[in-house]
């Protein structure tokens, strides 16, 4: 499959699919924290009544459930690009990973091995990648914080980019200086975080 046909298979792998939706007393999902929240956390005004993710954890729309906690579920993709391609998702409404509080990326990453390896051996796949499409360039198509999980075999060819030769990093003055400004924004960010927390303490 060239390139722009496995782009379009991944952007496309969010979307509901036009026949009917599964339906059983298994794919059935209670409504929760989505259900309650406002737009505290969408980007744009009405985003999470429209969010695909949020009106199937209110139980408004179909979904194939597989696992759920407090914080989050875990459905089967609608369209998949693999046998057992799942997605981990917050039952709170976040628009991207880095709207999502650590304590519920945390959460979600916690539950990764358990469900990865209940997939896994369901699916005989002896492999997985873990994805998460973050904006739009990255190829988010439902701005509600998820995670893949993509079951993989040996010899699948499912990504394109696996056959591409990578090309070791020189370590030159240009990545020098790449790296000299990621820890200056990560000290930025840990000075920021540090003063909020003393000013919620005091």
């Amino acid at each position: 499959m060239g390139t722009p046909k496995r782009r379009l298979a991944v952007l496309s792998s969010h979307l509901l699919p036009t026949g009917p939706a599964p339906c059983s007393s298994s794919s059935g999902v209670s409504a929760s924290f989505c259900a309650q929240q406002r737009l505290s956390h969408s980007q744009e005004s009405g985003h999470e009544n429209d969010c695909v993710f949020c009106k199937i954890i209110r139980g408004e729309s179909p979904a194939v459930k597989l696992y759920e906690y407090d914080t989050c579920l875990c459905i089967l993709d609608t369209n998949p690009l693999s046998l057992g391609h799942s997605l981990i998702v917050p039952k709170s409404h976040f628009s991207c990973l880095d709207a999502t509080p650590p304590s519920v990326v945390a959460a979600m990453c916690a539950k990764v091995p358990l469900i990865s390896n209940a997939i896994m051996k369901a699916t005989d796949a002896d492999s997985f990648n873990l994805l998460v499409n973050n904006g739009a360039a990255a190829g988010q198509v439902i701005f509600h914080t998820h995670i893949h999980i993509i079951p993989r075999k040996a010899r699948d060819c499912l990504w394109t980019s696996e056959s591409l030769r990578r090309r070791p990093l020189k370590i030159d003055k240009e990545t020098s200086q790449l790296a000299d400004q990621v820890r200056e924004k990560l000290s930025n960010i840990c000075e920021c975080s540090s003063k909020g927390q003393e000013s919620s303490l005091s």
